[in-house]
């Protein structure tokens, strides 16, 4: 049977923990991971109220967007929704995993399925996030460079955005001399020996470093393996925060709140007028993306659609493109659908669940 700690190495995969921004909290909050599965309930927010509909469908996990613990706690006494509702999961035997600015930065997260919304085309992230790629040297024997190589891609390492097994190598000589304690693959102890190898170079993800080293130890014949690490500083294609891409067709401003509403399913929304200027290529971010409006403005935004944009912050649009504040709630709603996907297409012995609270605090009249 399913444990928590399986769900969360799924969920680990999606949105690897390190991603995460060094103000945030994501991770198991509470539980214990070696417990098997009975449902799954997932949403944005984790509140009593969801968790009370976790307790009604016999769900022993919800997963959040938004980690519960967020600040310190010093006592859990009931006197807060964040304490209250700690203490009913404890209670119920209830694990709460939150996965938030993590999801936030991968390539097929909070702001992919924005942009899946609106049926942006050419979608890309709109600022790349730096250092979380490695270089990997090493050196092999030529009749064993290609089971390395294989063992080293299957373990994530070599993929380049949208091309996957990338490597370099070129042959030279190496050289050792095997010590008395040592067991060598090749050579003899005392003598120096010299053989030809092949440099093998791949990038990966910097979060899989140990799962990488592990492969390369497996499949490399010797018994040391002469290895390098480098952290990088180039930008991964896929890990950053917002999205940019095109619209089907140019929209009117009029046209496009229209649009807006509509494919996000708004009941109103804050904006800054562009006048008749069209909107065609629109840029996202979930949550408080207002730090993005400089960005948006770089590559050629015409909008950018986003939430918790504070007064003073309208002003940074000056006319050059429209900032659509849609809500925070209302950015990030969705996500629970990329959890629900996820689980429902790796779990079979277990209930997912979308959770039909809606978490919203705001309310809003007209």
């Amino acid at each position: 049977m399913a444990t928590i700690a399986d769900v969360i190495k799924v969920l680990e995969h999606l949105a690897p923990p390190s991603y995460q921004e060094s103000y945030d909290n994501v991770g198991l909050q509470t539980g214990d991971r070696q417990q098997p599965v009975t449902g799954v309930l997932v949403t944005l927010d984790c509140t009593e109220a969801v968790l009370d509909e976790a307790i009604e469908k016999g769900c022993n996990l919800v997963v959040a967007h938004h980690p519960v613990i967020f600040k310190g706690l010093k006592q859990l006494t009931g006197r807060s929704y964040v304490e209250r509702t700690l203490i009913k999961a404890i209670k119920h035997d209830i694990a709460i995993y939150a996965c938030h600015t993590n999801l936030d930065s991968v390539h097929n997260g909070v702001n992919y399925k924005i942009a899946q919304k609106l049926e942006l085309q050419n979608a890309k992230v709109l600022v790349h996030k730096p250092q979380t790629l490695m270089q990997l040297v090493t050196f092999s024997p030529p009749e064993n460079t290609a089971q390395v190589l294989q063992a080293l891609h299957q373990a994530g390492a070599g993929q380049i955005g949208e091309y996957r097994n990338c490597s370099f190598q070129v042959e030279g000589t190496g050289q050792f001399l095997p010590t008395a304690n040592a067991a060598p693959a090749i050579g003899e102890v005392g003598k120096l020996k010299q053989v030809p190898e092949d440099r093998l170079e791949v990038i990966f993800p910097a979060h899989l470093q140990h799962v990488v080293l592990a492969a390369l130890r497996q499949a490399h014949p010797y018994e040391e393996v002469a290895h390098y690490l480098t952290s990088l500083e180039n930008l991964s294609q896929e890990v950053g925060i917002g999205m940019i891409g095109e619209l089907p067709a140019p929209l009117q401003e009029a046209d496009f709140l229209q649009w807006l509403k509509e494919k996000m399913q708004l009941a109103g929304l804050r904006y800054t007028s562009i006048g008749n200027k069209k909107i065609s290529r629109v840029a996202v971010c979930g949550g408080a993306g207002s730090f993005l409006i400089q960005d948006a403005k770089r590559k050629g935004a015409d909008a950018l659609v986003t939430g918790d944009v504070k007064y003073h912050e309208f002003f940074d649009a000056d006319g050059k493109l429209m900032i659509a504040d849609i809500g925070h709630y209302e950015s990030e709603v969705y996500t629970k659908e990329i959890f629900y996907d996820t689980l429902s297409k790796n779990f079979t012995t277990f209930a997912v669940y979308l959770s039909i609270v809606n978490t919203n605090p705001v309310r809003y009249t007209f």
